[in-house]
Formats: C-alpha cells, sequence, structure tokens
C-alpha cells in the first residue's frame, strides 16, 4: 500500500536530521547526519549532509510518495533552494521543501500554536517571538564573545572565572593545594586531569593558557556546574541562579502572549538552570520542545491536516525519536 508522506529536515551546525512521516503522524523514517548549516560549513558541504540524511531516512520509501517538506536552516538561507529542490528531484520527490529557520521549528518543537515565544540555552543563548510560524523579533543570540547571557557557554565561562579567582586569592599558599569546593574540583579536572600547578596561582595559569588555547572547551562546563550546584556547592548555585535570570530578562523582552518554549541542553535537561527558569516564569504557559525534525514535518503537513487534528497530531510528529 502506498501512504502520502512529509519530510522534516532539521540542518543544523552540528548535524542534520530528517523525520520520515505519515498524514496521520507515524513516523516511518528518521535518520542523523553530518552538519546541514552552509553559514558554518559553506552550501556543498551542507547540501551533501542533508541529501545522504534524506536518503537514509527514506530508504524503502518512494520519493514519489512525498506530498510536502519543510526543511529549518540556521540563518534561513534562500540560497539553499535551488540546490535542495535539485536534490529532491532526484530521489524522485516531486517539489523542493519550503525553507524556514531553526528557530522557528525549535518552537513548533514545543507547541503547536501559532504564537508564542521560544527561549533557547544550549551552548549559545536566543529569544524570539514567533507569531503566525514565523519569527517576529529576537532578542539576544550575539555569540559567546559579546552575547549569549545564560548560554552553556556563558555558565562555563562564569565557572571557569570563579574557579580561577578562586585560586588567585590563594596565592600566597606555598602547597600545590587549591581552594576546596566541587565546582573546582571539577573544573580543574576538566581541564588538568589528575595534575595540579606548583601552587594555586600556577594552576590558575595553567587553566587559563589552557582556555585561551580552545575557548570552546568553557562550554562543557556547563553540565558539571550543574553536577556541583545538586552537590551543594554555593558558587554553582549562584552561577546557575544568574543564568536563569540572564535568560528570562532575555525571552520577557520580545514575549507577547502564548507559550514560552525551552529548547536547547541547558533548558530541555534537568538541571538548577532550567528548574530556576521554571520558578521565574510561573504563571506562564511553559512547553519543552521535543524532536525538531519532526516539528518541521508536522509544519509541512499542516495545511494538509484536518483542522480538528492538528493539534492532536502535533504530539505525535514531535516524539522524541
Amino acid at each position: 500500500m502506498t501512504y502520502s508522506l512529509v519530510v522534516g529536515v532539521d540542518a543544523g551546525a552540528t548535524s542534520t536530521r530528517v523525520a520520515v512521516h505519515t498524514l496521520d503522524g507515524v513516523r516511518v523514517g528518521y535518520a542523523r547526519g553530518g552538519a546541514g548549516n552552509p553559514s558554518a560549513h559553506g552550501l556543498v558541504k551542507a547540501v551533501a549532509a542533508i541529501g545522504a540524511t534524506l536518503r537514509e531516512a527514506l530508504i524503502g520509501h518512494d520519493g514519489s510518495s512525498v506530498v510536502a517538506s519543510l526543511a529549518g536552516v540556521a540563518g534561513h538561507v534562500q540560497s539553499m533552494a535551488p540546490e535542495l529542490a535539485k536534490l529532491w528531484a532526484d530521489l524522485g520527490i516531486p517539489a523542493g521543501p519550503r525553507l524556514t529557520g531553526d528557530v522557528v521549528i525549535g518552537y513548533v518543537a514545543g507547541s503547536p500554536s501559532p504564537d508564542g515565544s521560544l527561549l533557547l540555552s544550549g551552548t549559545g543563548a536566543v529569544a524570539a517571538r514567533i507569531a503566525g510560524y514565523e519569527m517576529a523579533s529576537v532578542a539576544d543570540g550575539l555569540g559567546w564573545l559579546l552575547g549569549d547571557e545564560g548560554s552553556g557557554f556563558w555558565i562555563g565561562r562564569a565557572a571557569a572565572k570563579a574557579v580561577v579567582a578562586a585560586l588567585d586569592r590563594d596565592r600566597l599558599a606555598t602547597s600545590g593545594g587549591s581552594p576546596s569546593g566541587p565546582l573546582t574540583e571539577l573544573v580543574l579536572e576538566h581541564f588538568l586531569g589528575a595534575e595540579r600547578g606548583f601552587s594555586p596561582r600556577d594552576t590558575a595559569d595553567r587553566l587559563v593558557r589552557l582556555a585561551q588555547a580552545d575557548h570552546m572547551r568553557l562550554a562543557a562546563l556547563a553540565s558539571l556546574v550543574s553536577q556541583a550546584a545538586a552537590a551543594g556547592d554555593p558558587r554553582a548555585l549562584a552561577i546557575a541562579g544568574q543564568a536563569a535570570g540572564h535568560l528570562v530578562d532575555t525571552v520577557r523582552r520580545v514575549h507577547a502572549s502564548g507559550p514560552v518554549v525551552l529548547a536547547g541542553s541547558v533548558l530541555t535537561n534537568e538541571g538548577p538552570v532550567r528548574q530556576a527558569v521554571l520558578e521565574l516564569l510561573e504563571g506562564e504557559p511553559v512547553a519543552t520542545a521535543l524532536d525538531t525534525a519532526g516539528a518541521a514535518a508536522w509544519l509541512a503537513a499542516r495545511d494538509l491536516l484536518h483542522e480538528g487534528d492538528r493539534d492532536a497530531l502535533h504530539a505525535r510528529f514531535t516524539a522524541p525519536a
């Protein structure tokens, strides 16, 4: 039996996800592949990654059965449209995908409502107001150097700064010990392993050199802040609270009505930042983003679905893969 199919694509800076669904929401294909963001990796590599992932997701299915498709791409890069149309045609799909931004499908991964807001904190951080499934306004998302307050990078940098400051203030110590506490030990283990300097100041200098040589290692400290906060470390708890405050301030700059959808690893995983954000947003309808490729498939299918079925089917499309 031949079914009408819809395809959703989430083409991100680190990976591409493709979901294939029937119109009643049943997932019949799913694949993960390489990065599909042309801004980060160039048009040729991005299109190749999307193509390979789409082919895998469509194994066992006829491309001619695809009646609608949508691709969410960081930056909403319209230059991809003709290249993706060629790729879709090569696979026998009658029409190329609609393109939208990754922020929109991040929001739709948490809510079927056409109007609301997205609050995302992963490596970076951004908030956006969504109106009619289009991005209407945006706050932050300004990058690790000058913005992204409350992001994983921001949290990790705050943790490293706190540890370095504690070591620096103990510069008169003559032993190789260091100011104690779960956050300090976790951060030092991350950067130095079992090694320590001859003094707290020497240890601080080593940590600084390593962080400056590869600043993106700081983002990995966000999960360690959660661990330290769970152990009651006061500095970790303070950092988590500050991050949550920044994030809620950011989303309040754009939010008007509807749900607030939480997205990104910092806010979709249980931890002190997510908990603090939920407390600060008490009284607002809050949802959590689930599968973004499935959300893209639902958005592609939406106009083909019976109006009374759309919201109910949303949960089937966005269920975690």
